[in-house]
C-alpha cells in the first residue's frame, strides 16, 4: 500500500510541480521517492498484504518486481534527464511517467482481473501520450495512433476473455477462478478454455509476442528514443509478470489449453525477432526486434510451470532492463537526440571518439547476446534451467538456436564500433551520463556474480 501511496503522490506532485513553478526540485524530488519506493518494497517483505478487498496482493513477487521496475525507472530518469530538459512540458513527462510505473505496480501485483484491467489501462494511456509526445514529428503521431489503436484491439480481447470467466465462475478473484479450475480440471465447459485463448490472446499483445508482435517495431521506432527505453524495460516487465501471475494463478490446472498455444508462440517469437533483427540497419529497430525476440525467451519460463519459473523471470527481466537501459541511452547520445535513432555506421569508430561509450554498448549487446559472463548469459540459463526441469528439451534447443541468430546482429555493432573507421568528432558526456554508464556495466557485471542470490529471493 505504501509504495502504491508513494508513487502515486509522485506523479501528482509532478503535475502539480507546474503550477507552483517546482520544476527544478522535480528531478532531486522523484529520485528520492523512487529510492523510498523500493525501500518501502523491502521494508512490507514477508508480510503478503492484502488490500481492497483482497483485489491487490503485495506479497514478495509483487514487491521484488516493484522494487526492480522503480529502479530501473531511477536509471530511467538520471538517462534521461537532459531529454526531458529539453521538451517544455517537462511536468507532464514526469507525471506521465510515474503514472505509467503506477500502472505498473498494479500489474504485477493484481489479485482481481478487474484490477488487472486497471492497471493495463493506466500504464496505457501514459504510453499512448508518451509514444507521440514529439507532437511535430510525423512517425512519433503514427507510432501513437499505431500503439493506441493496437491497444484497444487487445484490450478488446483481453476484457472478452474476462467476461466468459465471469459467466463461468462467477468472479473475478484469481484464487477462485484457480480453484473453479483445479475442481474441474479435465472437464472444464468450453466456454472457459475459449475465455483462456481470448486472454492468451490479449496479453500476447501487451508482451509483443508473435504473431501478436507486429505493432512493436513501428511502435518503438517511431516513439521518442527515451520512450522507447521505458517500453522495453518497464512495460515489457510489467506485461511478462501480468501474464505469468495470470495463467500461474488461475490457469495452472487447465495447462493442456494453453500450455502448447503459448509453446507455439515463444518458438515464434524468438525466431521471428532475431531473424527479422538481422536484416536491420537502424539500430533503434534492430533493439526492437531484439526486445520482441527476448519475450519469446520470457514465454518459456512461462510454458515451463516449474518452481524455477518466477525467480528465472525476475533474474532475466532485471538483467535484461539494464543492459536494455544502457543500450538505449547510448543510442540516444550518438543519434543526437534524433527520433529515429541512428544507422549502425553512426557506431564507426566509438571506441576513439569516447572509449566509455564504446565499452557500455559492447557490454549492453553481449549481454543482450547472453555471451558468459555477463548477466544476460545467466538469464538465459536460468529460463532453459526451468524448462529443462519442466521436461521442454525440443523448446530449450530452438531457443539456443535462435540465441546464436541473435550473435550475429548484436556483433554488427561491436564491429562498427572497434573495427570501422570514422571522420565524426569525440563525443563528450555530462558527468550524469558517465555515472549512468559506469553504473549499467557494473550491475552487469555484479548480477553475473551472484545469480543464485538474486534468483533465491524469489523463493
Amino acid at each position: 500500500m505504501k509504495s502504491l501511496l508513494l508513487l502515486s503522490g509522485l506523479g501528482i506532485s509532478a503535475m502539480l510541480a507546474e503550477l507552483f513553478n517546482l520544476k527544478k526540485l522535480l528531478f532531486p524530488i522523484v529520485c528520492l521517492g523512487l529510492l523510498a519506493t523500493i525501500g518501502v518494497s523491502f521494508y512490507d517483505w514477508n508480510t503478503d498484504i492484502h488490500l481492497f478487498n483482497n483485489m491487490l496482493r503485495l506479497d514478495n513477487y509483487a514487491l521484488l518486481f516493484t522494487a526492480s521496475m522503480s529502479f530501473i525507472t531511477l536509471l530511467w530518469f538520471i538517462g534521461a534527464n537532459d531529454y526531458i530538459e529539453l521538451e517544455t512540458s517537462i511536468s507532464d513527462k514526469y507525471a506521465l511517467v510515474l503514472f505509467a510505473l503506477v500502472g505498473a505496480f498494479i500489474m504485477v501485483s493484481y489479485n482481481n482481473l478487474s484490477m488487472l484491467f486497471i492497471g493495463i489501462e493506466i500504464l496505457s494511456i501514459s504510453m499512448y501520450v508518451l509514444a507521440g509526445s514529439k507532437k511535430n514529428d510525423l512517425f512519433g503521431n503514427e507510432a501513437a495512433l499505431k500503439y493506441f489503436l493496437m491497444g484497444a484491439f487487445a484490450t478488446g480481447f483481453l476484457l472478452f476473455g474476462v467476461a466468459l470467466i465471469y459467466g463461468v465462475t462467477g468472479s473475478f478473484d484469481i484464487q477462485v477462478i484457480g480453484e473453479y479450475c483445479r475442481m474441474n480440471a479435465g472437464n472444464l465447459p468450453m466456454l472457459f478454455n475459449v475465455a483462456i485463448i481470448l486472454m492468451m490472446v490479449g496479453m500476447a499483445f501487451k508482451v509483443s509476442a508473435a504473431p501478436f508482435h507486429f505493432w512493436a517495431p513501428d511502435v518503438y521506432t517511431g516513439s521518442p528514443s527515451m520512450v522507447t527505453a521505458f517500453m522495453a524495460t518497464v512495460v515489457k516487465t510489467a506485461a511478462i509478470v501480468a501474464f505469468a501471475r495470470l495463467f500461474y494463478g488461475a490457469f495452472s490446472f487447465a495447462p493442456s489449453t494453453w500450455q502448447n498455444a503459448i509453446s507455439v508462440m515463444a518458438v515464434l517469437t524468438m525466431f521471428i525477432g532475431n531473424v527479422t533483427a538481422v536484416f536491420q540497419q537502424n539500430v533503434k529497430r534492430l533493439l526492437a526486434y531484439s526486445s520482441v525476440a527476448h519475450a519469446g525467451y520470457l514465454l518459456i519460463a512461462l510454458v515451463a510451470l516449474s518452481h524455477f519459473s518466477g525467480g528465472a523471470i525476475f533474474y532475466y527481466t532485471l538483467s535484461y532492463g539494464v543492459a536494455s537501459l544502457l543500450a538505449f541511452h547510448i543510442l540516444f547520445t550518438v543519434s543526437g537526440n534524433k527520433n529515429e535513432g541512428a544507422d549502425i555506421n553512426a557506431f564507426n569508430g566509438l571506441a576513439k571518439r569516447n572509449p566509455l561509450m564504446a565499452f557500455g554498448i559492447t557490454v549492453a549487446m553481449l549481454s543482450l547476446a547472453g555471451i558468459p559472463p555477463l548477466a544476460g548469459f545467466f538469464g538465459k540459463y536460468y529460463i532453459f534451467n526451468a524448462a529443462i526441469e519442466a521436461g521442454r528439451y525440443k523448446l530449450v534447443l530452438l531457443a539456443v538456436v535462435a540465441s546464436l541468430i541473435s550473435v550475429y546482429y548484436y556483433f554488427k555493432v561491436i564491429i562498427a564500433v572497434y573495427f570501422k573507421q570514422s571522420n565524426e568528432s569525440a563525443i563528450e558526456l555530462t558527468g550524469m551520463h558517465k555515472m549512468l554508464y559506469l553504473v549499467c556495466v557494473i550491475l552487469l557485471f555484479i548480477l553475473a556474480v551472484i545469480p543464485e542470490m538474486i534468483v533465491g529471493l524469489m523463493k
